[in-house]
């Protein structure tokens, strides 16, 4: 092997998530990262774990700040050296443990694998919405950087093919979710810290990346002017509009949320 090679091969072997990977395109990107997280939101609310995120109190009394720390969690995963990357993961699992030591018993298995199973489908479908379909090989990369995720939460039963995938995903959907009060109380919460015409945003985007047994669960209209919205943002895009169309959708306060989505952005790659 010659030394370039060898060079090149130790560089990736560094980061938890290669450098090139479209996982690092799909997480570079804030436009990509708020609609993964508008979907997510969607389904959280849905899950019939969501006591689990009522019992701190944290997450109803501040739903969008909890979206960042999230956000701020997964992408020092992605961005950064595998030791790092691997680091996070234990915080991760600390919280977790901790969380359950206090409550006196253990979060679900299929929990944990459903929250996977939503950061692997709506990277997918936030990037297809503003980019361009993901090729295949695409979609197994990042089923294999999830998984990896997945492995270092000692997370079980992870799907090695992107077609068993799919089947998993579809019985956890049918199997995991229920609309519940919690589900109100929470899109009660992002009514209260958004404002009505934001609300409304939220919910018409949702609409557009939602599998369909969300979008029945949650009642979301069928018919919506918000693909022509996004339509519409991508135009703002080439115009270098786009960061004011974000500050419409949140509230100012997040702004510098916003903007720190960027820092790792990635130029995308036509296929």
């Amino acid at each position: 092997m010659s030394v370039a090679v060898t060079e090149m091969k130790h560089k990736a072997d560094e980061y938890f998530v290669q450098e090139g990977s479209i996982v690092r395109q799909i997480w570079g990107e804030s436009d990509t990262i708020l609609l993964i997280f508008a979907g997510g939101a969607a389904e959280f609310a849905l899950s019939k774990a969501v006591d689990w995120l009522f019992f701190t109190g944290k997450l109803p009394s501040d739903p969008i700040g909890r979206l960042f720390s999230t956000v701020n969690y997964a992408k020092r995963i992605v961005f950064s050296g595998e030791k790092d990357a691997q680091k996070a993961i234990q915080d991760i699992n600390a919280i977790h443990h901790g969380l359950e030591k206090r409550r006196g018993y253990s979060i679900p298995v299929w929990a944990y694998r459903d929250v996977l199973f939503m950061l692997i489908d709506y990277s997918i479908r936030a990037y297809e919405t503003l980019e361009r379909p993901l090729t295949e090989t695409e979609k197994e990369e990042i089923l294999r950087v999830f998984n990896k995720l997945g492995n270092g939460m000692q997370i079980p039963e992870l799907p090695q093919s992107f077609g068993d995938w799919e089947i998993a995903r579809e019985e956890h959907l049918l199997a995991n979710l229920n609309y519940t009060r919690y589900t109100k109380d929470l899109f009660d919460q992002y009514r209260k810290q958004l404002g009505k015409i934001r609300y409304e945003m939220l919910i018409g985007l949702q609409g557009i990346i939602v599998p369909t047994r969300v979008h029945e669960l949650m009642g979301f209209k069928k018919a919506s002017i918000y693909p022509t919205l996004i339509s519409g943002y991508k135009l703002t895009k080439t115009m270098h509009l786009d960061d004011f169309f974000k500050d419409l959708i949140l509230p100012s306060k997040y702004k510098a949320d916003i903007k720190g989505l960027d820092e790792h952005k990635v130029n995308p790659v036509s296929k």
